[in-house]
């Protein structure tokens, strides 16, 4: 085969160093955009971050070369919220929903605190100790001998967050080797000790003893006031709890041989025990606080959008630097000279991000109107193409922008990702947002009665006649969605 040359010619798009910067910064939430400053900020001498101008007065807007259109000033208030992580389920017998247990923590310390006025001391929060800590410190207290101390907190050691031990004695006593001649009953005994410490209920094998220990431990007054009660929520903690958690009532009452009025005290009485008495002391993972970066408000009858100023990076070229090199311009500040490129490119891509933040989030709130004025049910559809097309930018971009940016308005504070969602075909051949259907399926739920809740075929029928045709399976995955149990779940007595 003959060799030979070839002249073409082709296009291609090339992302240059501050188009990939750009890109990379609008997808980034506030907390990374601040640790990505931070490092930039060590590395590029020319760049500071200041909260001040030069003349000492306050530096309300770092972006002066910007003009983000929508509101004259920005808004200064800020929230932070917490994004709590629910404790891993440890319910090995029967498995109850979290919200069964009505009144099931008690808090006893307080990280909030508080501060007289005359006070001359700065307030620190204070540390709240782990639940092995907690335990150990009341295991000293006690008078046991060496051994049985050491055997007790070789037991804590094996209790998990929630406060359950994990492994059974036998598999813990063969974790000990021969030589210290444990005998059964002395890590029973052990167990004993730690299950009488606080919080009540710490050291159970299962949900049932966790909740025969709590009753155990209830004032006597209650027991002289409410023996029959107590005696009941006794048998069922002992040897009822799946039915309860099925509200298998009849078979309940059948196997109690009790009335109505009395499956409903014990049950409320149980509702009132800590299934996870070790949930307090969790500690929560670090990192998991949501900055909002908008603002919504009505001003003069209309909703609009402002930036948090708090989020808004305070960036400046440095001027000592900037100087020199207006004095010498020569090839050996080469180095300076990049520096300060880069320098002015983080600036106007940083005035360049909140301003596509700004101007997306006004487009939402212009397209959901309805939303900030009747709450969900008036959520209507709504595509990322949509506000693509209204802004002129392209899609991926409207994506980047609603990612892990969060919206503060009056009805809460909400990711902007939350605005867009699917849309199911009325009767009438308009559009309802699956948003929308929650907040129905949510309200009718919560209107029902207890008795007989709506089964997902009664909700798929009362939607339908409001004209919105929904699949059961669909109406499923929406209650699914809400964490609301299914009809037999919510039935009560």
């Amino acid at each position: 085969m003959k060799q030979s040359l070839q002249l073409k010619f082709s296009q291609s798009l090339a992302l240059t160093p501050q188009l990939q910067q750009s890109i990379r910064l609008l997808q980034l939430s506030s907390q990374e955009l601040n640790q990505e400053l931070e490092t930039i900020l060590q590395e590029n001498p020319l760049l500071e971050r200041t909260d001040k101008n030069d003349d000492g007065s306050e530096n309300v807007s770092q972006f002066t070369s910007t003009d983000f259109t929508t509101k004259d000033s920005i808004s200064t208030s800020s929230t932070t919220q917490k994004n709590e992580d629910e404790p891993s389920d440890h319910l090995d017998q029967v498995s109850l929903s979290d919200d069964y247990f009505g009144g099931a923590t008690s808090h006893r310390w307080d990280e909030t605190g508080g501060q007289d006025d005359d006070s001359d001391y700065t307030f620190q929060e204070a540390v709240t100790p782990t639940l092995r800590d907690h335990l150990i410190s009341q295991l000293k207290l006690m008078q046991l001998s060496e051994r049985d101390q050491n055997l007790s907190i070789f037991l804590v050691d094996g209790i998990n967050e929630d406060g359950y031990l994990e492994q059974s004695l036998d598999e813990l006593a063969e974790l000990l080797s021969a030589e210290h001649e444990i005998d059964m009953l002395e890590l029973q005994t052990a167990l004993k000790h730690i299950q009488h410490l606080d919080p009540p209920g710490v050291g159970a094998r299962n949900l049932s003893e966790c909740l025969l220990l709590q009753l155990a431990l209830l004032p006597t007054e209650i027991y002289q006031e409410n023996k029959n009660v107590l005696e009941l929520a006794l048998q069922i903690a002992e040897h009822h709890l799946p039915a309860l958690a099925s509200r298998d009532y009849v078979k309940l009452k059948k196997a109690l041989r009790c009335d109505d009025n009395s499956i409903r005290a014990a049950q409320n009485m149980l509702k009132n025990l800590n299934p996870r008495p070790g949930g307090d002391f969790t500690k929560l993972a670090a990192g998991h606080y949501i900055q909002h970066e908008i603002v919504v408000k009505k001003v003069k009858g209309h909703w609009q959008a402002t930036l948090n100023d708090e989020v808004v990076p305070k960036l400046r070229i440095n001027k000592l630097y900037a100087d020199i090199l207006k004095r010498n311009r020569d090839s050996s500040n080469q180095y300076l000279n990049s520096q300060m490129q880069e320098a002015k490119w983080m600036i106007k891509n940083i005035e360049q991000r909140f301003s596509t933040i700004l101007r997306v989030s006004q487009a939402i709130i212009d397209q959901q109107s309805n939303f900030f004025e009747h709450g969900e049910i008036s959520m209507r559809p709504l595509v990322l193409r949509e506000i693509a097309d209204d802004l002129g930018l392209h899609e991926s971009t409207v994506s980047r922008v609603t990612t892990r940016k969060y919206m503060l308005t009056p009805r809460g504070v909400y990711e902007l990702k939350y605005f867009f969602g699917s849309h199911v075909a009325t009767d009438n051949g308009g559009a309802c947002s699956a948003t929308a259907i929650r907040a129905l399926i949510k309200q009718m739920i919560a209107e029902e009665n207890p008795k007989k809740p709506f089964s997902d075929n009664q909700l798929t029928e009362v939607l339908s006649k409001q004209g919105i045709v929904v699949a059961r399976r669909t109406i499923a995955k929406y209650r699914e969605s809400l964490n609301i149990p299914a009809a037999n779940q919510r039935k009560s007595i």
